[in-house]
């Protein structure tokens, strides 16, 4: 392959990596603990945009659980928020591992 043609190749995929980012920026996914008790949406570029918590997860005297809760349905949104972004950006990239990017 020419020069040529391998930076316009590179450069196909750059806007095309672009375009997904741009694409996750408002791609929302869930988590959630205890049966969706504790739900946590965020979009794909790490913004908690909502939490919903249902008042069965509610004790007053209990608070520790519910902080674990609320932990819990972090993470797992965020585990969602890689798992989507790894899927997006491999259909760009063709399965390559790029640094930096996921």
């Amino acid at each position: 392959m020419n020069p040529a043609n391998m930076m316009a190749q590179v450069k196909k995929m750059q806007a095309e990596m672009l375009r997904v980012q741009e694409e996750l920026a408002t791609t929302r996914v869930t988590g959630s603990a205890s049966g969706g008790l504790v739900r946590v949406e965020m979009t794909c570029d790490h913004r908690v945009v909502g939490v919903k918590i249902d008042p069965k997860a509610i004790d007053p005297d209990d608070m520790e659980t519910l902080e674990d809760l609320l932990v819990v349905a972090i993470n797992d949104a965020l585990a969602n928020v890689a798992q989507e972004s790894q899927k997006r950006m491999s259909a760009v990239t063709g399965g390559m591992r790029l640094p930096g990017l996921m």
